[in-house]
Parts: C-alpha cells; structure tokens; sequence
C-alpha cells in the first residue's frame, strides 16, 4: 500500500471526525464517554463498549483540553475542532510513519 502522507492524513482527518461525529450521533453518547451509559438502547450499549479502544485512543488524550475548553460556557466549537485536529495529525503521521517503516522492512527482508 503506496499512500501519500497527506492523502493518509486527510483521509484519516475524515474518518476520525466521522467517527467522532457518528457515536456522538447516532450512539448518543457523549465525546468524552467511552463506555455505554443507562440511557442508551442495549445495542448502542454494546457498540458503544466495543468501539472504547479506538474511542480511547482519539479522544483519550484530548480530555484535559476538553475539559479546559469546557469551564468556559461559550466556548466556539472552532476550538475543539482545531484541538481534534491538530491532535490527529500528530497521530496520522506517526501511524503513517510506522506503516511506512513496516512496508521498508518487509520488502528488504
């Protein structure tokens, strides 16, 4: 798989803010939950717990920031959005960096 960093980043930037989007949506469940709550249906219960991992690894680190951005009552969602972003980039190119290193090592052995 020959993928251009950025075509790797941006597509990773879409499916994160997908993802994002859609168990805050469709799951209602909110962006700093990972696991499911009392007011979810049993399915959105289960999705919600089995999707935790990955939940954990987007969101995870981001909670300090969430939080800090929350004491303020009008925070713009502006903000949050270059925070998740800024934050998958960073890891977009370390995934991608190591899928890379990966593919190099294969190929020599």
């Amino acid at each position: 798989m020959l993928t251009s960093r950025i075509k790797f980043v941006t597509l990773f930037l879409i499916l994160a803010f997908a993802f994002l989007f859609g168990t805050t949506a469709l799951l209602d469940q909110a962006p700093e939950a990972f696991l499911g709550s009392s007011s979810q249906e049993g399915w959105q219960s289960v999705v919600s717990t089995i999707l935790s991992p990955v939940k954990i690894i987007l969101i995870g680190p981001l909670l300090p920031f969430i939080n800090f951005l929350h004491q303020d009552p009008d925070t713009p969602p502006p903000f949050f959005l270059i925070g998740f972003a800024f934050y998958w980039t960073v890891l977009a190119l370390a995934i991608h960096y190591l899928l890379s290193k990966m593919r190099h090592q294969q190929v020599k052995g």
